[in-house]
């Protein structure tokens, strides 16, 4: 029986070597929460969640002085009931964003745990429909200070020429027209019968002007339109998706089941982008993908391919698994001891136990955050 012994958490703060941008933010470096469960019988078991450019210190301390005490001495096994329980106590806390993300993190872990307790995969422990490969799509297509349309158009071909059948590039922070220069090079260069998802990460603010840019991007034939508005402006989500016949998608930030059934119920998307580092962790992502498929819905989780390759593989309703090709962007394969690999267009499934890598400890005694009046990166509490 793995009783909890310990919860430990580590803020590592990982610099962009070159800063990106997306249509409404510059990011220049990403933190990182790092969760350690450790049972009694020392197996342990790994959860992480993203801290955004510097919150690192809110999300420790929603581990070490909220969440974590509640789990020393409790069954890992009793995961729905500590999932309560932790829920209950972010409830008047912050049952969406920063301590949302750590209660999603423990969760995480404590699947983690579970799973290498057991000594599978963590995708063969939840119940797999793939047991080798899913398919993966490529991420990319930032705005970088020089990059011309060749140059995008370059990086998507790329990842065709390496068997991806599907891209995904950034929008919305150039005017019209130049985004309809640079999505003509892109669709000119993967061709006719590669999927092209787009992100706008949030771009616009009213209908008219979403709806602009969406009729510029029909002739393209994208797959999707992700994040066109803030996540809470449902309406003009619904309102843009009954008058343009791209699909959108949105979901990445949005946390709780509740959450997910108004987006599914105002008809704001027919695409979740469910983020189990966000939503509540693989426990809260279960239920929203169950829910989504009793509606006839899709899920394609958000980015961190490292913890979703397991949730692609375990669920009939999903289909792909967002791949960053390299770690310029999104940095968190710098603080772990073993890559996912990328093989004609699918993502081979890792067959270790649980996530199926560990934190790196000389990437963690690098990039790991000592707060004032600690004397280490890693907080333990016992």
């Amino acid at each position: 029986m793995p009783v909890i012994e310990s919860v430990s958490v580590c803020i590592a703060r990982v610099p962009l070597d070159n800063p990106v941008s997306f249509s409404t933010r510059q990011v220049t470096a990403r933190e990182y929460c790092l969760i350690r469960v450790r049972s009694r019988d020392g197996h342990e078991g790994l959860g992480y969640c993203y801290a955004v450019n510097s919150a690192g210190r809110l999300l420790s301390m929603a581990a070490t002085e909220l969440l974590a005490p509640r789990l020393i001495g409790e069954d890992s096994h009793r995961v729905e009931g500590l999932w309560a329980e932790m829920y209950q106590d972010a409830l008047l806390m912050g049952r969406a964003g920063a301590v949302m993300r750590v209660l999603s993190a423990i969760d995480i872990a404590l699947w983690d745990l579970n799973a290498r307790t057991t000594g599978l995969p963590l995708y063969r422990y939840l119940g797999a429909k793939a047991l080798d490969r899913v398919p993966g799509y490529a991420s990319g297509g930032y705005y970088l200070p020089g990059k011309s349309n060749d140059d995008l158009a370059a990086e998507m071909s790329a990842h065709v020429r390496d068997g991806f059948k599907a891209v995904k590039m950034k929008v919305g922070l150039k005017s019209v027209a130049e985004e309809r220069q640079r999505m003509q090079a892109v669709r000119e260069a993967i061709g006719d019968d590669v999927r092209l998802m787009l992100d706008a990460n949030n771009a616009w603010r009213d209908l008219p002007t979403a709806l602009e840019y969406a009729r510029c991007f029909e002739p393209f034939n994208p797959f999707w339109l992700e994040e066109p508005f803030s996540p809470d402006d449902l309406d003009n989500h619904a309102r843009l998706a009954a008058a343009t016949p791209i699909t959108i998608a949105t979901g990445e930030v949005e946390a709780g089941r509740w959450r997910f059934k108004d987006l599914i119920t105002t008809g704001a998307t027919t695409l979740l982008q469910t983020d189990a580092t966000v939503c509540g962790g693989i426990t809260e992502w279960k239920r929203i993908a169950a829910t989504a498929a009793s509606h006839g819905l899709t899920v394609e989780p958000h980015a961190w391919h490292d913890v979703h390759i397991h949730l692609v593989a375990a669920t009939p309703n999903c289909t792909y698994v967002e791949w960053m090709p390299d770690d310029h962007i999104v940095n968190f394969r710098r603080v772990i001891d073993q890559q996912l690999v990328a093989e004609d267009g699918n993502l081979l499934l890792p067959q270790g136990p649980g996530l199926g890598f560990q934190f790196d400890d000389e990437a963690i005694a690098r990039y790991g955050v000592v707060y004032r009046g600690e004397d280490a990166a890693w907080i333990t509490v016992r």
